[in-house]
């Protein structure tokens, strides 16, 4: 059962709905559905509900009563609207948000209320050291670490002088830290731009006048889409684009074939060759009619994590149910995946690259291993309370 709450309806609607099973999961599902930024959203929440379905619309083998949530990209609004939902009653598990500036301000009423706070996005450093919590779990990645791919692709191709784009929020700054973490060249400028912000022409600009063997761009959701069609209509195309989340399936259908060739870092592509992954992707095209991006396959494991935990925990007794999240017993889309101690995958990355299919849709395209196993470089300054 599906419930679309926004706002001071949250109440009412659960008044006319009345007690939920003591037998039914609650689950609430926050995202970015309203603004440029929707597409990531609605991939997190079509990708949860996807995971859903593939276990015969039960988690654990439990009715799920699952409620969506639009945090509209506003702190303030989410933690309101998550306050009104988690107050209601007995809440399992929220599952989001996608961005960073988000996920900071919910842990708390998350948790506090009982509830466990999955993210199938946002991992900033910020809670994966001194900030963790033994209710928090993240099943995408620590910030850093898909962008930390092409800082070591950059260094292994011999770049020596690479141009960095990224929002001015936590992401974005985790985002270009993880690129130097890796890259041994010169940094030829670090340009932070307003998460609003649609005309990149300014930052072009700057790129044609650094004249850079690189440029390395996080740039999520709308402002990808206008960074690569007019970075393509400038002309820069002879100097190579590294990025994360910029050209993804979320954003290549409007940026089309000026994304063509870009290269981004990630920790799953829809040609990843495993059982797991082939039976979602498929299953997600068939009923969505669009290519799932990494978002909608963190969300997709987050189902089958969550399905697996309460199972194995026998129920939704919260210190068991913590207990068997921590061993992430669920068969990943990505093939090997792990929980470290603070709660963050240990995983591989890739680098992938962008590829027109024979069926004329875009997707990227897995390349090669650039990290096995990689661990997030904040866990040792996590201390569980």
């Amino acid at each position: 059962m599906i419930t679309r709450l926004f706002g001071a309806t949250l109440l009412a609607l659960a008044a006319q709905q009345g007690v939920v099973s003591a037998q039914t999961l609650k689950i609430g599902v926050i995202a970015t559905l309203s603004g440029p930024q929707a597409p990531l959203g609605e991939q997190i929440r079509d990708g949860f509900q996807a995971g859903i379905d593939s276990l015969g619309g039960k988690l654990g083998g439990m009715p799920v009563e699952l409620t969506v949530i639009d945090d509209e990209l506003k702190p303030d609004l989410a933690v309101t609207k998550i306050r009104g939902y988690v107050e209601q009653g007995k809440v399992d598990f929220v599952i989001g948000p996608v961005f960073s500036g988000i996920i900071a301000p919910i842990v708390k009423p998350v948790t506090a209320s009982g509830a466990f706070l999955i993210s199938p996005n946002a991992g900033p450093s910020t809670l994966a050291g001194k900030g963790c919590s033994p209710d928090l779990f993240v099943t995408s990645y620590q910030n850093d670490q898909p962008h930390s791919v092409s800082g070591q692709f950059a260094t292994d191709q011999g770049y020596k002088k690479v141009f960095l784009i990224a929002p001015n929020y936590q992401a974005g700054r985790d985002a270009l830290t993880g690129f130097k973490s890796r890259f041994k060249g010169e940094v030829a400028a670090e340009d932070y731009v307003p998460l609003t912000q649609m005309d990149m022409q300014s930052e072009i600009a700057k790129i044609a006048d650094a004249k850079p063997d690189a440029v390395y761009v996080f740039l999520p959701g709308g402002l990808g889409i206008s960074f690569v069609k007019q970075y393509r209509a400038a002309g820069l195309e002879k100097i190579p684009v590294l990025s994360a989340f910029t050209v993804d399936e979320s954003t290549l259908p409007a940026a089309g074939d000026a994304a063509i060739g870009f290269y981004t870092g990630a920790n799953w592509a829809p040609n990843m060759e495993n059982a797991a992954s082939r039976a979602f992707v498929a299953a997600f095209e068939a009923k969505y009619k669009y290519v799932p991006a990494t978002y909608a396959a963190q969300a997709y494991d987050t189902a089958r994590l969550i399905d697996g935990a309460v199972k194995m925990a026998g129920g939704t007794d919260h210190a068991k149910l913590r207990v068997a999240l921590e061993k992430a017993p669920f068969e990943s889309v990505r093939g090997s995946f792990r929980f470290g101690a603070n709660h963050y995958p240990i995983q591989d990355f890739y680098l992938a690259r962008v590829a027109k299919r024979p069926d004329g849709k875009l997707q990227t395209e897995i390349q090669r291993k650039v990290l096995s196993s990689d661990a997030d470089p904040y866990a040792v300054d996590c201390k569980m309370n």
